[in-house]
């Protein structure tokens, strides 16, 4: 056989040179990022880590190390999209499209949600909005490190940064119980994770096993039902009860009440008797709030109920209660449409 090595040698030895001629230069290989010097704040953490909780000091400096600033975190968390008016946030949130996809998903887990609806009583809608409204029923569920994005907020957000290190701290643990590599999982700017975007304090909590194989994961579909609907319940979801109700204010002076606070607090009753009228049934002893919403007509008013408040106990955001029960009520409202709910 002919030795074809040197013939070989002499072609890569002419295209180097014709390289060199034109002044190309060859393609840089990217440099990994060095490793972050740590600062006093996360030392102290690391050590805080260390005492409480019985963390290897050194592995977690390791972690740490490797994780990275994030400015577009900080950015994203000063511009919330829920601080849109009403009828913008919910232009982008019931949709044609992710109503069709919401009824789709309910049809792929009728099971699990029926089992979820009858251990928890959380009805069906209410899970599957949620989780329509967080990821788009599972199909964005974050692509930012958490470890990064809950290093940036504990260390470089100061507004929020006593909450980030709990968060933070949470983490730390959620990982280790669940033998998960810190720098694996990925989730929101937030530091939220899986389908339904837990953070890791509630992942803790209220996180359940649905599917019974022992390991509560947020990136499988049943867990996540389960764990929507257990979420609610241990914060007070009562079946069969209202959400909001429309109400007339008339000349009421708002000021006062609008400020009260998300949490129920005077009785329908007493709106009433200050002027305010509700515009559909509603109990006189059940406790509610008043909220207002910008529509593109104007101001609109409700009265928000048990239910509503337990929805912000998801998110305190009003605008994000109101797009989780609009689209629950859509999906309902078609599902009985089409015969396949009473």
């Amino acid at each position: 056989m002919r030795d074809r090595s040197g013939v070989k040698k002499t072609y890569f030895c002419l295209a180097v040179a014709a390289w060199l001629m034109l002044g190309t230069t060859f393609p840089a290989i990217a440099a990994a990022p060095a490793p972050r010097e740590l600062e006093p704040e996360i030392r102290a953490f690391v050590q805080e880590m260390t005492e409480r909780h019985g963390f290897d000091r050194a592995a977690l400096e390791k972690n740490f190390r490797e994780t990275r600033r994030l400015d577009s975190i900080i950015r994203a968390m000063d511009a919330p999209a829920t601080a849109l008016p009403w009828h913008e946030f919910r232009l982008r949130h019931i949709t044609d499209a992710r109503i069709k996809a919401g009824l789709q998903f309910w049809t792929e887990n009728q099971v699990l949600l029926e089992k979820a609806a009858a251990e928890f009583r959380v009805p069906p809608e209410m899970v599957v909005a949620t989780i329509g409204v967080e990821t788009i029923f599972g199909r964005r569920t974050g692509t930012i490190g958490v470890l990064d994005a809950l290093t940036t907020l504990a260390f470089s957000y100061p507004r929020r940064a006593e909450f980030f290190r709990g968060e933070l701290e949470n983490y730390l643990l959620l990982a280790r119980e669940n033998s998960i590599p810190l720098n694996s999982l990925k989730g929101s700017f937030a530091g939220a994770i899986g389908i339904p975007q837990f953070m890791p304090s509630s992942y803790r909590k209220y996180a359940v096993d649905f599917d019974g194989d022992g390991v509560r994961d947020l990136r499988r579909v049943a867990d996540a039902l389960g764990s929507v609907a257990n979420y609610y319940r241990q914060f007070g979801w009562r079946e069969g009860e209202a959400v909001i109700v429309p109400v007339d204010v008339g000349d009421t002076v708002l000021d006062a009440l609008l400020a009260a606070g998300i949490a129920p607090h005077t009785t329908v009753a007493e709106f009433r008797r200050r002027g305010i009228v509700p515009l559909e049934p509603a109990p006189d002893d059940a406790l509610a709030t008043l909220f207002m919403v910008q529509s593109e007509a104007g101001p609109r008013y409700w009265l928000g109920l048990n239910n509503f408040y337990v929805i912000t106990r998801y998110n305190r955001s009003i605008n994000y209660a109101m797009a989780v029960h609009e689209l629950a009520v859509s999906l309902r409202r078609l599902r009985q449409a089409s015969g396949v709910l009473p």
